[in-house]
C-alpha cells in the first residue's frame, strides 16, 4: 500500500467534511525580509517597528497576506493538489495581528459541491480557519476551487453552492488590539492622503509594474509551502507552462498600490476575490484601483482609524482606461485580478 499522498479528488470530498491540514508553520522575521525581497512592499506599518510602535503595534505585525499565504497553503495538499484553478474568495477576515514568532494553523470544512457539466472535475467549497498557538483565530476565509476527478464515471454528488455575503459589513472589521492613528506621522508613511481624501469612485493608477520571472514566483510559493503541482511541474498541464499561484498576483499588486494607497496600512477584510486570468513567467504586472466606499465605525471613534472599501485590479500590462468589462460585461483582456478588500486608514 503507497504511503504518499496523491491528493483528494473531486469525488473525495463530501459536505460537511472537516479537514485538519498537517505542518503548523512559525512566523519568523526571515518571512518578513523575504516577502519585501519577493514584493516591492513599502506599507510603514510591516516595515518600521518603530512606526508600527507608533502606532500601538509592538512587536511589528508582518503582512497580512504573509499570514494567509502560510494559511492557504496549508490547505492545499487537502483540499486543491488536484486543483485546475482556484476560483475566487469570500468573507474573509483577519482576526487580530501575526508577529515573529506565531505559529500558524489551518482546518478547513466542505461547504459545497458542485460537479462541472464535462464529467471531469467540479467545484469544491471550503470555509477555512487559521489559528495561532494559543488557538485564537486569525483569519477566517471561504474559497472555491475547480479540481479534477480521479473517474469520470463517479456520480456526481448532490449540487450543493452555499450562500456567500458579497462583502464583509464595515461594523464587523475587527481593529488590531492597541491599534490608533491619533499620532500618525504622514511623512514617514510616504503620502499625506486619509479617509476624506479619497471619494467613493475614485480611480487611481498605481503606474508600476512588475515583470514576472520563473524562479521568484516559484520561491514565493515554495515560501508558503504551497505544494500545489501546476506551480512547479511542467508535466501538470497539457501546455507544459508553470501557472503562477493566484496569492502571489495579489501580493504583487497590493505592494504596487502603495503609489496612491501609501496609507491604506492594514487588510482588514476580503470580501471577494476572482482570479479571471491565468498568469506566466514573463508577463508584466501592472495594479489600479477604485474607491468602493467609505466608513468609521462607530466603535473605533477616538482611535482615528478609518476604513476604505477598495477594488484592487491587476493586469497583464498596463491599462490607462482601467477597464474592467467589456460591453459584454466579460472581464476585458489582460485582467489577471479583481480583489475587493477592506483596509484601515488614518481619519
Amino acid at each position: 500500500m503507497s504511503k504518499t499522498n496523491p491528493g483528494n479528488f473531486f469525488e473525495d470530498f463530501e459536505v460537511g467534511q472537516v479537514l485538519r491540514h498537517a505542518t503548523p508553520r512559525t512566523v519568523t522575521e526571515g518571512d518578513r525580509a523575504l516577502y519585501g525581497a519577493v514584493y516591492p512592499t513599502r506599507f510603514a506599518v510591516p516595515s518600521s517597528a518603530e512606526f508600527a510602535a507608533s502606532v500601538g503595534l509592538s512587536p511589528a505585525p508582518v503582512e497580512e497576506l504573509i499570514a494567509f499565504h502560510i494559511a492557504f497553503g496549508k490547505t492545499v495538499p487537502d483540499v486543491s493538489l488536484n486543483a485546475i484553478a482556484n476560483l475566487g474568495y469570500a468573507e474573509c477576515r483577519f482576526h487580530r495581528a501575526v508577529v515573529p514568532g506565531d505559529t500558524i494553523s489551518t482546518q478547513s470544512e466542505v461547504i459545497g459541491l458542485k460537479q462541472n457539466s464535462n464529467g471531469k472535475s467540479g467545484v469544491v467549497y471550503v470555509r477555512s480557519t487559521a489559528t495561532n498557538q494559543r488557538d485564537e483565530v486569525v483569519i477566517d476565509w471561504a474559497r472555491w476551487v475547480m479540481v479534477h476527478k480521479r473517474d469520470q464515471d463517479a456520480p456526481a454528488p448532490e449540487t450543493v453552492v452555499p450562500s456567500l455575503a458579497p462583502a464583509v459589513e464595515a461594523d464587523d472589521l475587527i481593529l488590531p488590539s492597541g491599534l490608533t492613528f491619533t499620532a500618525y506621522d504622514d511623512v514617514a508613511a510616504g503620502e499625506p492622503h486619509r479617509l476624506d481624501d479619497y471619494a467613493v469612485g475614485e480611480m487611481i493608477d498605481h503606474v508600476d509594474g512588475v515583470t514576472i520571472t520563473d524562479p521568484e514566483h516559484m520561491l514565493a510559493t515554495r515560501l508558503w509551502q504551497n505544494t500545489a503541482k501546476v506551480h512547479f511541474n511542467t508535466e501538470a498541464r497539457p501546455d507544459g507552462i508553470r501557472l503562477v499561484y493566484g496569492g502571489h498576483i495579489i501580493s504583487l499588486a497590493r505592494a504596487l498600490s502603495f503609489n496612491g494607497l501609501a496609507n491604506a496600512q492594514l487588510i482588514a477584510a476580503i470580501n471577494a476575490g476572482a482570479h479571471t486570468s491565468p498568469a506566466f513567467a514573463g508577463d508584466t504586472v501592472y495594479a489600479w484601483s477604485e474607491v468602493l466606499d467609505k466608513a468609521a465605525p462607530a466603535a473605533w471613534e477616538g482611535t482615528g482609524v478609518g476604513a476604505l472599501r477598495l477594488r484592487l485590479v491587476a493586469t497583464k500590462g498596463r491599462d490607462e482606461s482601467m477597464t474592467l468589462r467589456d460591453s459584454e460585461g466579460k472581464y476585458a483582456p489582460g485582467v489577471l485580478l479583481d480583489l475587493d478588500y477592506w483596509a484601515l486608514v488614518p481619519r
